[in-house]
């Protein structure tokens, strides 16, 4: 990569390890197919289609890769869900309905490198034994379905698709499905509804789980577009040295997108692990705006809980147990976990101290009251129920008695629903209170007094 040349000011941060971001904003590259094949394109796909499609399950699985689109569930094993006396169709589905606020990576690859997506599809199509694989496109991207419609027909030109594929006995279409700007078709089985043409309720798990119970009932492989780019590389260095790149049981490399109140924000590709949350905002981003200190960040895209900058956090148990400050954390899915958030979808906002948190958790409350796709009573209501608590906060109309209504709702939705949305609505509110408890508090008044009874009203007609 150090022969690589990128545009003016698009350069890499030395820190980055650039992967599936390799292309991205690359001098002189173009998101044709000639481009890609000048620079070895498709040659993984030449030698993958040659080997039995479980050498290529087991590469993944020796790999260490999990999925990047925000579970971290190992993708290869996810692969060997499929059951083994399956007589049904095979489908894989690329998600991508990039659509977690605070996330930008996957549009990127499709606008720039959008061969190297399809390269990454048909492998793992081939591996997993489907025929048939749909990119479900959330509708804000226009023009990157414009250009992965074309790529398709040029890759299909070049028997990378379709009949036959390079002569190999295998055959595979790719379809573009285009959603209508639901978050909630980023869940997989809403995603699965919404692509048989239903409305996006996500399915019940068990028995529901794609891999047995997925697009019409056959299995299916639902994996996120940086996941399946994974798979080219994978085949390209081999599950061994993939595997060396980040930290234990965190392989690879993943993109992270930073937004917010840091001098660079953008998108940076790094080794899983290889950098902490110091390194990341204090020396890739630049630090904190001038005159301004960092208070809080939310690691994972907005459902993510929240972590002030100023705490420290006990990880590990016995001999091993370790306490680590805000930014000494190793951005992992591990470590992440194991100081009360997530990893992902790799999307980190940053807040400073300029902002007032009854502004940033009112703003949150009103992404999820809206996006509710409305299946369960808990999540539909209490969503909205949620917002309208925190809109009286930012408007100086709320009580202190407000507050710990609105940590009430935000557990009744925890666990109560059909899918993670739920958790996803809820996380944000409770990590808010129990981080930034006093400062809520702040900005409540006794002497609303109907209000707190308006709350009380709220919060014990969703108890029972």
């Amino acid at each position: 990569m150090s022969s690589i040349q990128y545009l003016p000011g698009k350069e890499p941060d030395p820190r980055e390890h650039r992967l599936i971001f390799k292309n991205i904003d690359r001098s002189g590259w173009d998101a044709s197919i000639d481009c890609y094949l000048k620079d070895g394109g498709y040659e993984q796909l030449k030698k993958a289609i040659k080997l039995e499609p479980s050498a290529i399950t087991n590469e993944v699985k020796a790999s260490g890769l999990r999925g990047r689109g925000g579970a971290g569930f190992p993708t290869g094993v996810k692969w060997g869900f499929i059951p083994p006396n399956n007589t049904k169709p095979v489908y894989l589905i690329c998600n991508c309905d990039e659509s977690e606020p605070g996330t930008f990576k996957d549009r990127y690859i499709v606008h720039q490198d959008p061969h190297q997506l399809i390269e990454g599809m048909v492998i793992s199509a081939y591996a997993v034994g489907a025929h048939v694989a749909y990119i479900y496109m959330r509708e804000e991207f226009p023009e990157a379905a414009q250009i992965i419609e074309k790529s398709i027909a040029d890759a299909r030109a070049k028997n990378f698709i379709g009949k036959d594929v390079l002569g190999s006995g295998f055959d595979l279409e790719i379809y573009v499905h285009r959603g209508a700007g639901a978050y909630i078709c980023g869940e997989e089985t809403g995603l699965i509804e919404s692509l048989e043409g239903k409305r996006p309720y996500p399915r019940i798990k068990p028995p529901y789980f794609p891999a047995a119970l997925g697009l019409y009932m056959a299995p299916t492989i639902v994996n996120n577009v940086e996941s399946l780019c994974h798979v080219k590389h994978i085949m390209e260095m081999g599950s061994e040295e993939y595997a060396k790149l980040g930290s234990p049981r965190n392989t690879g490399t993943r993109i992270l997108c930073v937004s917010g109140d840091v001098k660079k924000p953008g998108y940076y590709e790094v080794q899983v692990g290889k950098i902490t949350m110091g390194e990341l905002l204090n020396d890739v981003c630049g630090g904190p705006l001038d005159g301004r200190k960092f208070k809080a960040c939310i690691p994972g895209g907005s459902s993510s809980k929240i972590l002030r900058c100023d705490e420290t956090f006990k990880i590990g148990r016995g001999d091993d147990e370790k306490e680590l400050s805000f930014f000494d954390i190793p951005m992992d899915f591990d470590t992440m976990a194991a100081c009360g958030t997530m990893a992902g979808s790799g999307g980190v906002i940053v807040l400073d101290d300029s902002r007032k948190m009854s502004w940033v958790l009112n703003n949150i409350n009103h992404f999820y009251a809206h996006e509710s796709c409305g299946q369960c009573t808990p999540c539909r209501e209490g969503s909205m129920w949620m917002r309208k608590i925190s809109d009286r906060i930012v408007e100086g109309k709320a009580t202190p008695e407000d507050i710990k209504t609105l940590e009430e709702v935000a557990y009744q939705i925890d666990g109560r629903t059909v899918c993670a949305f739920g958790e996803a609505s809820s996380w944000p509110v409770e990590a808010m209170i129990d981080k930034f408890r006093d400062e809520l508090t702040s900005e409540t008044s006794e002497d609303n007094e109907y209000l707190s009874e308006e709350a009380q009203k709220q919060l014990k007609y969703i108890s029972q």
